[in-house]
């Protein structure tokens, strides 16, 4: 996993819960780098997963709330960060419908390294929009933070449902169905 994530994760807890507690997390998860990331590096997921749990631990915040949570600021640094792969997008089912054959593509340029999640879409409808994500990480917690995000980035009136399919082989799945609401 990038350390960009990593370091947007240590942003988060130090901003919403201050250096102290970014502290406990960090000694209570017994990291091997004891919590030294750079955002160009490449780093094991389960790390992040142990500081979330520590995380989880020290504020009484369960381990989805927290991921979701960190998905939504993720996906708001993202915008801040990189506001290229944000331009032709003007809705959230624009945006989401170019993760896997746009963004995911301008990603690997910039990080060759980069272990994505396969997202690919379909469109039943105008107000619809169906996203399977697919990773051996299980992050479907990261998935719909990240897509709760975006819906408040286009500040859209969007239904998410989410069901968690079996696992395929090392494969997390899970299917997203997003509806545009009236009003």
């Amino acid at each position: 996993m990038k350390g960009v994530v990593f370091t947007e994760f240590m942003e988060l807890v130090e901003s919403r819960m201050g250096l102290e507690m970014l502290d406990r997390i960090i000694t209570e998860a017994r990291l091997p780098n004891d919590g030294a990331y750079t955002s160009v590096g490449t780093y094991d997921h389960a790390e992040l997963v142990r500081l979330v749990q520590a995380l989880s631990n020290a504020s009484g915040i369960g381990v989805p709330q927290l991921i979701h949570l960190f998905g939504e600021h993720l996906f708001q640094r993202f915008s801040l960060g990189y506001p290229a792969l944000f331009a032709d997008s003007h809705t959230s089912f624009d945006f989401l419908s170019r993760i896997d054959d746009v963004i995911h593509v301008e990603v690997r340029k910039l990080y060759p390294d980069a272990e994505l999640p396969s997202l690919p879409c379909e469109r039943p409808a105008a107000d619809r929009l169906v996203m399977h994500y697919s990773s051996p990480r299980g992050f479907g917690d990261l998935a719909e933070g990240l897509i709760a995000g975006c819906i408040k980035h286009f500040g859209e009136n969007i239904a998410v449902t989410r069901t968690d399919l079996p696992k395929e082989g090392a494969l997390h799945r899970v299917r997203f169905e997003l509806v545009k609401q009236a009003g």
